[in-house]
C-alpha cells in the first residue's frame, strides 16, 4: 500500500532539499491529507509542484512536522527498512566498541528518528521518543530481536520528548525478566547501571572518551567529581591511578552506585562518596585544593527560555569549580544542553574563570562518542560539550 502524499507550501522546500531531515508545519501546505494524517506515519512529501522530496514520518500536530526515513521516494517503510537500519548501526558500534556497551541507535544520525538505544551486553533499553517510533514500536522490536538478539529489553518511554509529541510515558519489561543492577564495561572498568529506574537509561555512555582523556592525566591526584552521577569520571580517575578522589552527587542512590564501582573496581579505599549538593559542596569544601576537578551536571536548560538561567548558572558552576583546583592544576567543565551552543559555553565558562581570578589554557573541546554521531545537516544534535582547561 502506497503512503499518502503531502505537499509543502510554495517556495518551502529549500532546506529539505539540501539535506536537513526535519520539516516544520508551517512549511506544509494545509491539505486534508495533512490535517488528517495519523501521527507517526509515513507519508511521501513533494514540494508545491509535486516534486518528491522523499518519505518523511509526520505528526501534523507538533510544530516539528516531519522526520525524513528516506530519500528515495519509493522505498517502503517496513520490516525490512528497520532490519536494514539496525543491521548499519550495530554493525558500526560492532566496529567502534567490540565489548557490546555502547548506544547502539542515535535516532536520526543512525535513520531512525526519535530512536534511541543503548545496549547493556544482552540488555537493550529502547527509548521511543518520537510518534515514528512510538508508532512502529512492534516491528522495530521484532527487527531488534532478529539483528542483535537481545536477552532483555526494556522499555524507557518516560522522556520529555515524548510528552511533546503527545505520548504517554511509561516504563516496560518487554523482553525477559527485570535486570537491575547491570555491570558496565567502559575504558577498562566496571561501573554499575540500573536502566529500569535511573535517568535516560541508566548510564550516559556520550562522555566515555571525555572520561578517558581526563582521567589519563590523573595519575596520583588528588581529584573532585561532582555530579558524579554512577562514578563514571571519578572512579575511573581511581583506576587510572589517582591518589584520592571524592565523588559528589546530590541522589543517595547515585552514592550507592559509586560505592558500588569503586569496589568493583578494587579502588574503594582511595574513593570518597558523598552525598551533596554541588554548588553547596564547591562553595562550602574547606579541603585544600585539587589537582584535578570535574564538574558534569545535568542539563541546566531544557528549552530555549532557560538559555539565559542556564548560562549564569555554567558561569557560577565554573566560578566555584575553578577556586578549587590548584595551580597547574585541571578542570572539565561539561553542558549536556543542547540549546546552548559550544560557542556561549565557552565564553560562559571563560568568564566564571575570570569572576574566580584565574588565567588558563584550553587543552581539549570534544563533544560526544563517536556511538552518539551527528547528522551533517542536524548541527543542533551535536549536544554535548566537554572542555578541559589547565589553570595557573
Amino acid at each position: 500500500m502506497l503512503p499518502p502524499t503531502v505537499h509543502l507550501r510554495p517556495g518551502a522546500d529549500r532546506r529539505a532539499r539540501a539535506g536537513h531531515p526535519w520539516l516544520y508545519s508551517n512549511e506544509l501546505a494545509p491539505t486534508p491529507a495533512w490535517r488528517d494524517h495519523p501521527p507517526g506515519a509515513p507519508a511521501l512529501v513533494c514540494d508545491a509542484r509535486g516534486r518528491p522530496l522523499g518519505v518523511y514520518a509526520l505528526h501534523p500536530h507538533t510544530l516539528l512536522a516531519g522526520r525524513l526515513l528516506a530519500a528515495d521516494p519509493s522505498t517502503p517503510i517496513d520490516a525490512a527498512f528497520f532490519a536494514a537500519r539496525l543491521r548499519a548501526a550495530a554493525a558500526l558500534r560492532a566496529r567502534l566498541y567490540p565489548g557490546g556497551h555502547h548506544r547502539l541507535v542515535h535516532a536520526e544520525a543512525d535513520g531512525l528518528p526519535g530512536l534511541v538505544i543503548d545496549r547493556y551486553g544482552s540488555t537493550f533499553a529502547v527509548q521511543p521518543n518520537s510518534a515514528f517510533a512510538d508508532r512502529h514500536l512492534p516491528a522495530l522490536l521484532d527487527a531488534l530481536d532478529a539483528v542483535c538478539a537481545p536477552a532483555r529489553i526494556l522499555l524507557r518511554a518516560d522522556s520529555g520528548a515524548r510528552a511533546a509529541e503527545g505520548l504517554p510515558l511509561h516504563t516496560d519489561v518487554l523482553r525477559g525478566s527485570p535486570t537491575d543492577p547491570i555491570e558496565i564495561q567502559e575504558n577498562g572498568a566496571t561501573f554499575v547501571a540500573h536502566p529500569t529506574e535511573s535517568q535516560k537509561t541508566g548510564w550516559f555512555f556520550d562522555q566515555r572518551e571525555n572520561r578517558a582523556f581526563i582521567a589519563g592525566l590523573a595519575a596520583g591526584a588528588r581529584a573532585l567529581d561532582v555530579y558524579s552521577y554512577a562514578g563514571g569520571f571519578g572512579v575511573l580517575c581511581a583506576v587510572r591511578g589517582a591518589a584520592h578522589v571524592t565523588c559528589v552527587d546530590r541522589s543517595a542512590e547515585a552514592v550507592e552506585r559509586i560505592a558500588q564501582a569503586a569496589a568493583a573496581n578494587a579502588v574503594a579505599p582511595r574513593v570518597l562518596p558523598v552525598r551533596a549538593e554541588a554548588f553547596t559542596f564547591l562553595a562550602a569544601d574547606d579541603a585544600p585544593p585539587y589537582d584535578v576537578v570535574i564538574a558534569d551536571p545535568p542539563a541546566f536548560a531544557k528549552a530555549r527560555k532557560d538559555v539565559d538561567p542556564a548560562l549564569r548558572g555554567y558561569r557560577k558552576l565554573a566560578r566555584l569549580a575553578a577556586a578549587r583546583v590548584a595551580p597547574g592544576g585541571l578542570l572539565l567543565l561539561g553542558s549536556c544542553s543542547h540549546h546552548v551552543d559550544p560557542p556561549a559555553f565557552f565564553d560562559t565558562c571563560a568568564a566564571g574563570l575570570h569572576d574566580a581570578g584565574r588565567t588558563a589554557r584550553l587543552l581539549r573541546s570534544a563533544g560526544a562518542g563517536p556511538d552518539h554521531p551527528i547528522h551533517p545537516a542536524l548541527p543542533e544534535s551535536a549536544y554535548l560539550k566537554a572542555l578541559v582547561f589547565q589553570l595557573d
